[in-house]
C-alpha cells in the first residue's frame, strides 16, 4: 500500500511543475480529430452520439442562478434534491439513477467524496464559470483521464480561462449580489499576463445570508388549518478563493496549475414538526476543502499526444447537535478525507478519421474520524481505459472498455473485500440525409458505483460484504438542427432521447433490531424508462431585437422490481415525478433585457410505497429579471434586478423541507 501511494504522489509531483493542457491553435493546425472547432455550442449537442446539454456563460446570466444547482435544473433528465434555502444540500440525479452515478468533474479532474459518494453542487459558485456540460452516458471526447469512463453521467463544470484584448495585460470583474433573507456576495476575479508564455488567474467570493424565511405549514388536507411560521437556523457563511496559473511552455506544450479553498459553515434547520415550530433544529454543519491540481500535455507528432494529470484533495467535515439527548448531551462529528490521484493518457490518430486512446489512473482516498477505535479506511483504486472513435460527417461512433479494480484496507476491523469490474460502452451517431441536419444516435453503457465508506464502515450501519450498485444505460435518440436565416430563426434545435435504466445490488438501508439500528443491504433492483425533449431557438427581429428561447420535458417511470411479494413492487421510487420540465425565454431589447423562467414538476412520491398518504403536489416556479449594461471608459456596468419564486408558491422539492416564497435579488457588476 505504501508503495501504491509513493506511486500516485510521483505522479502528482511531476506533473505539477510540468504545467500542461493542449493548445487548441497547435491542435487544429494538426487537425487531432479530439478537437471540434464549431461555431456554436448547440452544434455539439446535435452532432454528440450521446445526449449532452450545455449552458454557456452567456444563458448561465438569464437562468437566475445563484448557485451552480440553480443552472443545473433547467437541465432535462435531472432530479435536484433541494433541501431549501442557500445552504441546504442539493445533490443531482440523472435519469434517476441516484446522485452516487453523477460525477462532477472540474476543469478535467471528478470531485470525490469517499464518505458519503455524492458531492453537494449548491456549494459551487458561477461567478467565474465558461461552461456547465451535462453528459448523459459518455463524452464523445474520448482524450480523457480513465475516471470520467467510469460514472453514468457527468456534470462538467470549466471555469474561465484568460483572455486578451490587443495590448491588455490584465482584465477582470467584481460584482455584488444582494437581496431577501440577508443575502450578501460580494465576488471579484482578474486575469493577468505575467509574460507571453504565462498567465494568472485569480477569484475570491464571499457569501453571507441570514436565510431565515416565511412559509405556510399545512396541517392535513387542503382546508384544513395552516399556520405562517419561519424558518430557523438557516445561515451560511461560504468562502471560496481559487487561482491558476496557465503556462505557453512551447507550440506543442501547454499547461495549467489550480489551487482551490473553500470554506463554509452554515445551520441545519431540520425538517418541519406539526405543531413544534418553536423547537428548532439548532445543528450545524462546518466543511473545508482544499486541493491541488495539474494538468501537462504535450503533442509529440500529429499522429500522438500524450498528456499527464494530477491532483491533491483534502476534506474537512465537522458536524454538532448541540442538543442531542444522550451520554454527554452533545453528538460531535468530525472527518477528515485525503485523496491523491495521478493520471497518464495518450491520443493516437491512426489517420484523419479513426483515433484511439489510452488512459490509467491510480487514487488513493483515506478517511479519518475523531472518534474511538474509528476503522480508517483507505481506498486504492486504479482505472485502466482503451477508447477508439470514428468521426466522418455522416457518422459518428465512439467506443472504450473501463477495467476498474479496487484495493480496500482498514484499521482494527476486516476489510471489505477487493473489488475489479469491466465496463464497455458504444455509441453511435448516424446523419442519413445530407441536406437535413437530423441525426439518429444511440449507445449503451454498463457502469457501477462502489459501496461508500458510509455504506461499509459506519457504525452499526456498514455492512463489509456489499457490491457494487451495477446499471447498464440503453439510449436511442435524434436530434434536428435548422439553418441559420430561414424565417427570421437564427437557430433552432431539438432533441428527443429515449431510454431504459436497469440498476441491480441496488444499496438501500433495511432496519435490523430495532429502527434505531439500520443495515445497507444489496436488496434493490430498479427499472427506469424515460423519455426527454429538449428544444432551443433564437428569433432575430432587428439587429437590436432578439428573442432566445428554450425548454425541456422529461418523463421517468422508475418501478421498484426488487421483490413480487413486497408492497413496493412495481412502485415509482421517491422523489422521481413522472412528469416535469423547464422553460426559458429572453428578449433583447435596445435599452434593456427580459429574462423569464419556469421550473415545473409533477406529482411524486415521497415514500417507495405509493399510497395516497405519501403523495406530493406537483408545483412550478416562477422567476424574472431585467437587467441593463452601461458602457464606460473603464468597462462595462451590468445591472440585474430578479424576482424569484414570482408567484410565492408554497410548495417542497424534499418533504418537509419548505423552499423560499417570493424573493428579490439585485446584482451590480462591473467588468473590466
Amino acid at each position: 500500500m505504501k508503495i501504491c501511494k509513493k506511486i500516485v504522489l510521483s505522479l502528482l509531483t511531476a506533473a505539477i511543475p510540468a504545467c500542461g493542457i493542449l493548445a487548441q491553435e497547435v491542435a487544429d493546425s494538426l487537425r487531432l480529430p479530439e478537437v471540434v472547432v464549431t461555431e456554436r455550442y448547440s452544434d455539439r449537442e446535435i452532432r454528440s452520439s450521446a445526449p449532452v446539454q450545455i449552458f454557456s456563460q452567456d444563458q448561465i446570466r438569464y437562468l437566475h442562478s445563484l448557485q451552480l444547482s440553480d443552472a443545473v435544473k433547467h437541465f432535462s433528465g435531472v432530479t435536484i434534491k433541494d433541501y431549501g434555502g442557500i445552504g441546504g444540500l442539493k445533490t443531482i440525479s440523472v435519469r434517476s439513477l441516484g446522485a452516487h452515478h453523477t460525477a462532477v468533474i472540474y476543469n478535467g479532474i471528478s470531485i470525490n467524496d469517499v464518505q458519503a459518494g455524492q458531492i453537494d453542487i449548491g456549494r459551487f459558485s458561477l461567478n467565474n464559470v465558461e461552461l456547465v456540460t451535462l453528459h448523459t452516458g459518455q463524452n464523445d471526447q474520448i482524450f480523457l483521464p480513465a475516471t470520467a469512463f467510469s460514472a453514468a453521467s457527468s456534470l462538467v463544470i470549466q471555469n474561465v480561462r484568460p483572455h486578451f484584448d490587443k495590448g491588455k495585460r490584465i482584465n477582470g470583474s467584481g460584482s455584488v449580489k444582494a437581496g431577501s433573507f440577508g443575502l450578501f456576495n460580494p465576488s471579484f476575479y482578474a486575469n493577468t499576463r505575467i509574460t507571453d508564455k504565462l498567465t494568472m488567474t485569480a477569484s475570491a467570493e464571499w457569501l453571507t445570508s441570514k436565510g431565515e424565511y416565511p412559509y405556510r405549514l399545512q396541517y392535513g388536507e387542503k382546508g384544513d388549518s395552516s399556520s405562517m411560521e419561519r424558518r430557523r437556523n438557516t445561515d451560511v457563511e461560504n468562502l471560496r478563493l481559487e487561482g491558476a496559473l496557465f503556462a505557453d511552455l512551447s507550440p506543442a506544450t501547454k499547461g495549467d496549475l489550480r489551487v482551490y479553498h473553500y470554506r463554509s459553515e452554515r445551520g441545519l434547520p431540520g425538517a418541519t414538526i406539526y405543531y413544534n415550530t418553536e423547537n428548532y433544529s439548532n445543528q450545524r454543519l462546518w466543511d473545508r476543502t482544499f486541493f491541488v491540481q495539474s494538468n501537462i500535455e504535450h503533442i509529440f507528432s500529429p499522429k500522438w499526444v500524450l498528456k499527464g494529470d494530477a491532483k491533491y484533495n483534502r476534506g474537512y467535515l465537522r458536524y454538532l447537535d448541540p442538543a442531542y439527548l444522550g451520554p454527554g448531551g452533545k453528538y460531535e462529528d468530525i472527518f477528515n478525507q485525503h485523496e491523491t490521484y495521478g493520471s497518464l493518457s495518450a491520443l493516437y490518430r491512426v489517420f484523419e478519421r479513426l483515433s484511439f486512446s489510452a488512459s490509467s489512473d491510480l487514487s488513493s482516498a483515506t478517511m479519518h474520524a475523531e472518534r474511538k477505535k474509528f476503522t480508517t479506511p483507505t481506498r486504492l483504486t486504479w482505472r485502466s481505459v482503451f477508447a477508439a472513435k470514428w468521426v466522418e460527417e455522416q457518422v459518428i461512433s465512439t467506443a472504450n472498455i473501463l477495467y476498474t479494480q479496487t484495493f480496500e484496507s482498514v484499521r482494527n476491523v476486516e476489510a471489505a473485500g477487493n473489488r475489479s469490474k469491466v465496463s464497455p460502452y458504444l455509441s453511435v451517431s448516424v446523419k442519413p440525409f445530407t441536406g437535413t441536419n437530423l441525426r439518429i444516435r444511440a449507445f449503451y453503457k454498463n457502469s457501477f458505483r462502489l459501496p461508500t465508506f458510509n455504506d461499509l464502515y459506519y457504525p452499526a450501519v456498514g455492512t463489509r460484504d456489499l457490491k457494487p450498485e451495477d446499471t447498464h444505460q440503453w439510449n436511442i435518440g435524434a436530434t434536428y438542427a435548422v439553418s441559420p436565416g430561414k424565417n427570421r430563426t437564427s437557430h433552432f434545435t431539438a432533441t428527443l432521447d429515449a431510454y431504459r435504466n436497469r440498476v441491480k445490488n441496488k444499496i438501500v438501508a433495511y432496519p435490523t433490531g430495532n429502527l434505531h439500528q439500520w443495515a445497507m443491504i444489496n436488496v434493490g433492483k430498479v427499472i427506469i424508462t424515460g423519455m426527454d425533449l429538449s428544444v432551443e431557438g433564437t428569433i432575430t427581429f432587428t439587429e437590436q431585437v432578439r428573442l432566445r428561447m428554450g425548454g425541456n420535458y422529461t418523463f421517468q417511470s422508475a418501478l421498484d422490481k426488487t421483490n413480487p411479494d413486497k408492497n413496493t413492487y412495481n412502485h415509482q421510487i421517491a422523489y422521481t415525478p413522472r412528469h416535469s420540465g423547464s422553460g426559458r425565454a429572453v428578449i433583447q431589447l435596445p435599452r434593456v433585457d427580459i429574462a423569464y423562467t419556469l421550473l415545473w414538476s409533477g406529482e411524486r412520491y415521497y415514500n417507495n410505497y405509493n399510497s395516497k398518504e405519501f403523495l406530493m403536489k406537483g408545483y412550478s416556479d416562477h422567476a424574472l429579471s431585467v437587467s441593463k449594461d452601461f458602457r464606460t471608459r473603464l468597462g462595462k456596468i451590468d445591472l440585474q434586478l430578479e424576482v424569484l419564486n414570482l408567484l410565492d408558491k408554497n410548495y417542497q422539492i424534499v418533504r418537509n423541507y419548505p423552499m423560499p416564497g417570493r424573493s428579490f435579488r439585485i446584482n451590480a457588476s462591473f467588468n473590466f
